[in-house]
């Protein structure tokens, strides 16, 4: 019987593009913070597709606990938004699991994990075409907005929010509490709000992130907008 395999690794070095189909982010703190906590796998996504390694991911829900940080429903929650907009979704207990929350730990839990993880599948059409492009030219799937905007120096520094291909912006909420955030929004043309189908001009914009509606926006004129259009209803389900 033929079965596939793929490897993933954590770490590299100079060339090793060519041996690398999937890095994951390594080791995350169960934490907001910015020094190791949730932001920084979108930090690595974007610095690792810019020198060559298009497929990148996350251990959904952090990894490490030392000096007796957990993690939090909330944590786990926004982990879960974010690692649904990557090629890989799947979590781990963690160094310390009997410490920790996981994903069966409560029906909260257990149903945002469901629900993104429908949000993940519902994708792959889209992932597939990302995945050939990849293949052919070596984008990245999860790039930094300068990657499609280059002329635009307002965007040569967000390290918070990235494309997911060229039709999907995601603006992962990575601050503890946190029920809004600022989103920059490219090009000349106006991009579609996921949950409410509400459109913004191009700009910076204030955008309403509570629990389970994390900001993602689409190109209206998207080869895929039908299939982000039913993302509600994928959530709901």
């Amino acid at each position: 019987m033929h079965c596939d395999a793929v490897f993933f690794m954590r770490a590299g070095y100079s060339g090793v593009q060519a041996h690398c189909p999937l890095l994951w982010a390594g080791d995350q703190s169960v934490d907001f913070t910015r020094h190791d906590g949730i932001g920084t796998v979108v930090t690595a996504a974007l610095s690792a597709g810019l020198v060559g390694n298009a497929y990148s991911h996350s251990d959904c829900g952090g990894y490490t606990s030392l000096l007796g940080n957990v993690r939090s429903e909330e944590l786990m929650e926004r982990w879960c938004e974010l690692a649904a907009f990557a090629p890989v979704m799947r979590s781990h207990e963690g160094n310390r699991p009997d410490d920790n929350l996981q994903y069966d730990s409560t029906p909260r839990l257990l149903a945002s994990f469901a629900a993104w993880s429908r949000v993940h599948a519902a994708l792959a059409p889209y992932v597939r075409t990302l995945l050939d492009e990849a293949t052919a030219t070596g984008l990245p799937l999860q790039r930094p907005l300068f990657l499609e905007y280059p002329d635009d120096p307002a965007l040569f520094a967000v390290q918070d929010q990235y494309l997911y291909g060229a039709d999907l912006m995601v603006a992962p909420v990575i601050e503890e509490g946190a029920r809004a955030r600022s989103v920059i929004l490219p090009g000349e043309k106006a991009w579609r709000h996921a949950w409410s189908g509400e459109d913004y001009p191009p700009g910076w914009h204030t955008i309403s992130a509570p629990i389970g509606a994390p900001p993602l926006f689409y190109r209206r004129d998207s080869a895929h907008a039908a299939l982000f259009a039913r993302l509600p209803e994928v959530l709901a389900a």
